[in-house]
């Protein structure tokens, strides 16, 4: 079984979050998703979630892509993940091409193109008629 491990807050689920889900599935058999805590996101990324941890888990396992998700608790956790669950595919977004390339020692890295024109950031600016 080929394990695909990505990370993130996935806050406000919208489209282009599901096409990466759907894309990184598609890269193996089993998808593990490591989703960012409230304290994670407050305390190291600086940003507060508008939905809890426990909502954008229950979200997320909801999702015929997802087949596990984990606790993010900080950024050095990776290479245990990968090695804990037995992971042979990281993925993450290209916004993040490079910045994970030392994981290349565990598995194979890949950074998937984002969605155009969709973000959680945009979604809060639009919302804030910003």
């Amino acid at each position: 079984m080929k394990r695909v491990i990505t990370y993130g807050t996935y806050d406000l689920l919208h489209y282009g979050h599901i096409n990466l889900l759907r894309r990184a599935k598609a890269l193996g058999d089993y998808l593990i998703v490591a989703l960012s805590t409230d304290e994670f996101n407050q305390d190291a990324k600086g940003k507060k979630t508008y939905f809890s941890y426990e909502i954008r888990k229950n979200l997320l396992e909801s999702i015929r892509y997802v087949d596990l998700v984990i606790p993010e608790k900080n950024w050095e956790q990776k290479i245990a993940d990968i090695q804990n669950y037995q992971v042979d595919v990281f993925v993450m977004g290209d916004d993040w091409a490079g910045k994970f390339d030392f994981l290349k020692d565990y598995c194979d890295v890949v950074y998937l193109e984002r969605t155009p024109d969709i973000s959680t950031t945009k979604i809060k600016a639009e919302l804030m008629g910003q």
